[in-house]
């Protein structure tokens, strides 16, 4: 692979994530370690439970490094294969649920999975191609003679810690992409990039019986980095299965949730419930976002109704540069994602790769501690994806456009690859999502670049409009184009019941823009 090494500061990490799990069940084995629905387990439990999984994994002849899949719901059974499969050594690779059968066997195939396993919920996604790989197969909650039963599995091995070695430089997990063509990209993280990030743990509070609430699926890098630190800090995590705003509310007044990681539609949700302010939510200390901008009406609406601190994280699954809003600290910030987190360095660079000015827009290229040892198997892909400074240093091309205002925070314009280039002009998706966004009548916002004679592309406004509204398209357009510049008008707006998003709730707009590119070439 391509030597990836992240800038360190003189206290690097020295103690993995394994080493500290095991450390706390030692510490406090009847504090609660996982709570999921009735289920609740205690540290000394969850330890035991680790070390069956580790222990069956082992028995099969694995060796350090190798790939084991895991596809479910939110569980304690996943947060046990999850830890468990670290515990032998083995690098964690979790299926996302929002990828198709053919991606999820490309998936398999490419990093030669060992093992996975199955929750009968995902079964149907996976039940046409995996009895043919050459991988053992386990059923989570389900019998099935094609897969071997996980507790009856687990019953039967040992209960002792196998007392893997592990050094920071070890895998320690795979995130694939969910990529409907070719085959996705899996993003390898090791133990050091992984340690590394546990620096947030104490100044955040995660090893102050904290009590984690997440709701977003443990295959997505949004969820794992809160449900890390709350184990590193030997606190409790909360699971959800699905996730239901009101339920969520609920269990944050029942449970006296102090934590939480939520995506930008999930704030919506939440917010959006009739009854929300009578909700009981003094406890929660602080909130987390990432994975899409949380747009600034919103982040005001939280701060002004939802006890505690709001802190938006920007940054990729790859790692590279992070920065960090702490909402509430900053109000006249709301707009931006933060400034940059220590350790971490962010250049804007323009097509040719050059620096762009202060106050410019440019391609936003980051590196910082935490940084992936690479694209799983792929090189070159990996090449592609680096942009080196004068002195040779590694910075990951993000593919998103971003400019530092005065006071050193970031304003993201767009995705690089959802900017639309009309007649020859830039114009950022983002600018004409936040005026569409403005009317008191539209609830979702996504604008396109869709195929146009004249121009190549013109941008088109795609919206929701909230319940009882009588406005129509041509309305809204005109509202929009009013406010907007003369490149940046709308060519049309059309209204949807709703727009399709992942299970972390971006807009998935390659499925928006598909139609309509279709048909250029029918």
């Amino acid at each position: 692979m391509i030597p990836i090494t992240p800038p360190m500061a003189d206290n690097a990490p020295t103690e993995t994530i394994v080493e500290r799990v095991r450390a706390n069940a030692k510490a406090h084995p009847d504090a609660l370690a996982l709570v999921c629905g009735t289920d609740r387990v205690t540290w000394g439990a969850f330890d035991e439970r680790i070390n069956r999984v580790s222990n069956t994994l082992l028995a099969m002849g694995l060796t350090k490094g190798d790939n084991i899949a895991v596809i479910s719901a939110n569980s304690i059974a996943y947060a046990e294969l999850f830890m468990g499969i670290l515990r032998a050594g083995l690098c964690v690779t979790p299926l996302s649920s929002m990828a198709s059968p053919d991606a999820l066997q490309k998936m398999l195939v490419d990093c030669d999975a060992k093992a996975i396993f199955v929750a009968e919920q995902y079964l149907d996604l996976v039940a046409g191609f995996v009895t043919n790989l050459p991988l053992e197969r386990f059923a989570i909650d389900f019998a099935d003679p094609d897969f071997v039963d996980y507790e009856g599995a687990l019953a039967q091995a040992r209960t002792d810690d196998p007392m893997i070695a592990l050094e920071m430089s070890d895998a320690f997990n795979l995130i694939y992409s969910s990529g409907t063509t070719g085959t996705p990209k899996g993003i390898l993280h090791n133990h050091l990039m992984r340690a590394a990030q546990m620096e947030r743990v104490s100044p955040n509070g995660y090893d102050d019986n904290a009590r984690t609430l997440i709701s977003t699926p443990l295959y997505s890098n949004t969820t794992i980095v809160a449900f890390l630190p709350t184990l590193f800090g030997g606190s409790t995590v909360y699971l959800m299965p699905k996730f239901d705003a009101r339920q969520y509310l609920e269990m944050v007044e029942r449970e006296a949730i102090t934590h939480t990681m939520l995506v930008p539609v999930q704030y919506k949700r939440i917010m959006g419930v009739p009854d929300f302010d009578s909700f009981e939510l003094s406890s929660m200390r602080i909130k987390f976002s990432t994975s899409a901008p949380l747009r600034a009406a919103l982040k005001a609406d939280v701060l002004a109704r939802f006890p505690g601190k709001l802190i938006e994280y920007y940054g990729l699954t790859e790692g590279g540069g992070v920065t960090v809003l702490v909402a509430d600290e900053n109000p006249t910030k709301l707009h931006t994602v933060g400034q940059l987190a220590p350790g971490n360095d962010i250049r804007l660079i323009d097509v040719s790769g050059a620096e762009v000015p202060q106050g410019e827009v440019g391609e936003i290229c980051g590196r910082g501690p935490t940084m992936m040892a690479g694209y799983f198997g792929r090189d070159d892909l990996t090449s592609d994806y680096i942009w080196r400074d004068a002195e040779g240093n590694v910075y990951f091309r993000s593919g998103d456009m971003g400019s530092f205002d005065e006071d050193g925070f970031l304003v993201l314009s767009d995705r690089k690859k959802d900017m639309i280039i009309s007649g020859g002009l830039n114009i950022y998706a983002n600018d004409l999502e936040l005026v569409l966004l403005q009317d008191p009548d539209v609830t979702d916002a996504a604008a396109i670049g869709v195929p146009s004679d004249a121009w190549g592309e013109t941008p088109l406004g795609l919206v929701v409009v909230r319940e009882g509204a009588v406005r129509t398209a041509d309305d809204i357009l005109q509202k929009a184009n009013a406010t907007l510049g003369k490149s940046q008008r709308l060519s049309a707006v059309e209204i949807r019941a709703a727009l399709p998003r992942s299970t972390i709730g971006k807009i998935l707009k390659k499925d928006l823009r598909a139609p309509y590119w279709e048909k250029e070439t029918t």
